[in-house]
């Protein structure tokens, strides 16, 4: 088994010359042989090593003594070891957390700080080609969807470099036998034969009848992972590359969809968009566990008739529909209505990040846009206001006979229902609707070559 690491190690080029590595050492075989191997290969790939190991203060006294172990151990091969008791059950209370989930936090963090003291470019950890077998096989069952199906990285960027995995390639039974043939006596955890966690579950019961099939079983799972890896990472670039015209707004706090444009890519696009998505909304948070499910479900909230409807996400993210945009927010939205005097000239700064700026003419417009709105001075009821909807707004429609309802308006022009309670209407002193920015003008825009004064209203980003 040494000399099948050693080969994958320069094959791989895991461990550059000159390294300083940090391993993770719990004091049960799988560690315990990695640290034996690596100083093995000290001299043989210049590298200096630090011991880190983590109490996480589950079983007492047998815990702690575990760790005097790893001590031990480490100063009977003058290997720097720095151990630390954490009280992870505390820790799993107060972040509203399982034990295991806990564990790894507090263990990596730990793993992190180490790295940092020691300026060290590696983290190496003690995963084998079991553990792989047992990650893919979790993941697929539990619906795991995108490169996170792909298993154990044998290399990932972590803190100031990366964590690597040299024993990946080897199975459970060939670190046992090499604790046995090297003198190592490793402690064994008995949390590891409890049917209540998952992966033991998947180790005892499902696992001997894979091996039986075939003893190399986890030679093909690595490289499964391996080649499901590159594939995704292509994908996902692919993915990047098309969601720039899918992405109407990006903020930490909210992502908009244009759910046309996003409905033209296929599909495995569509469900790496959405995962991309859903991770760049929750980084820098403890991102809960997407599944093909979550996935789907926004799919198929994409791809229904009705223009408008909501669901609920993990950890308060929400995902709106409204017409052919996906809202996908932390944010409650709750509008404010909002009544400004508009001065003339003047401007006033709008909620939703626009602008009314009033100006005065004198001439005949050569142009009309929805963004701009000519008043014939002498038509103006003064004071102007800027204000949101009210139950039974009515506009005299530019070049229409009658009235037409400001929320048929709404409807019409697919303004999502958030939007409409901040949307802008500007109203004259007997309180006409004279304009709703972008969506209606009213008849009293008029040009008349005899009349060249004019009160202009422009709509504008601030």
């Amino acid at each position: 088994m040494y000399e099948r690491i050693k080969k994958r190690i320069e094959k791989m080029s895991l461990i550059p010359p000159k390294s300083t590595v940090v391993v993770g050492v719990s004091g049960g075989p799988d560690s315990l042989a990695l640290l034996h191997i690596l100083y093995r290969l000290r001299e043989t790939l210049s590298i200096n090593i630090v011991a880190a190991h983590v109490d996480h203060m589950f079983r007492g006294r047998q815990s702690e003594e575990e760790m005097e172990y790893v001590q031990h151990f480490c100063s009977s091969l003058s290997i720097p070891c720095v151990a630390k008791q954490i009280d992870v059950q505390r820790f799993a209370t107060e972040q509203k957390l399982n034990k295991q989930e806990a564990a790894r936090e507090c263990r990596y963090h730990f793993f992190q700080e180490v790295m940092v003291e020691y300026r060290a470019n590696l983290l190496a950890l003690g995963h084998h080609g079991d553990d792989q077998i047992e990650t893919v096989l979790m993941r697929l069952v539990r619906g795991t969807v995108g490169k996170g199906l792909a298993g154990i990285p044998e290399k990932r960027r972590f803190s100031t470099g990366y964590i690597v995995r040299p024993l990946l390639q080897v199975t459970k039974q060939d670190i046992l036998n090499y604790c046995l043939e090297n003198g190592l006596d490793p402690k064994m955890d008995p949390s590891n034969e409890s049917d209540t966690y998952t992966r033991n579950r998947f180790r005892k019961y499902v696992l001997p009848h894979l091996k039986n099939e075939n003893p190399q079983v986890h030679q093909h799972f690595q490289y499964f992972s391996e080649i499901l890896e590159e594939d995704e990472h292509f994908l996902e670039e692919l993915t990047k590359q098309k969601m720039n015209k899918v992405l109407e707004r990006q903020t930490s706090n909210e992502v908009v969809i244009n759910i046309g444009e996003f409905l033209e890519l296929a599909p495995p696009l569509q469900r790496r968009g959405i995962h991309l998505i859903l991770n760049y909304l929750f980084a820098g948070q403890r991102s809960p566990a997407f599944s093909s499910i979550h996935i789907e479900h926004l799919k198929g909230l994409m791809h229904q008739s009705h223009p408008s409807s909501m669901m609920d996400l993990p950890l308060g993210l929400k995902a709106f529909r409204s017409y052919d945009r996906l809202i996908l927010t932390f944010d409650q939205f709750k509008p404010q209505p909002f009544e400004f005097h508009l001065s003339i000239p003047g401007e006033i700064m709008l909620p939703n990040g626009k602008k009314i700026i009033c100006e005065t003419f004198e001439g005949v417009p050569s142009y009309s846009t929805e963004e701009v709105f000519y008043l014939p001075r002498h038509l103006l009821k003064e004071p102007l206001r800027v204000r949101t909807r009210r139950t039974g707004d009515k506009i005299k429609v530019k070049g229409m006979n009658g009235t037409k309802k400001v929320k048929d308006i709404y409807i019409d022009k697919k303004i999502p229902k958030q939007e409409r309670e901040i949307w802008p209407i500007i109203e004259d002193g007997n309180g006409n609707i004279i304009w709703i920015p972008l969506l209606k003008k009213s008849n009293f825009e008029v040009f008349d070559i005899t009349n060249q004064s004019y009160i202009v209203l422009q709509y504008k980003e601030q």
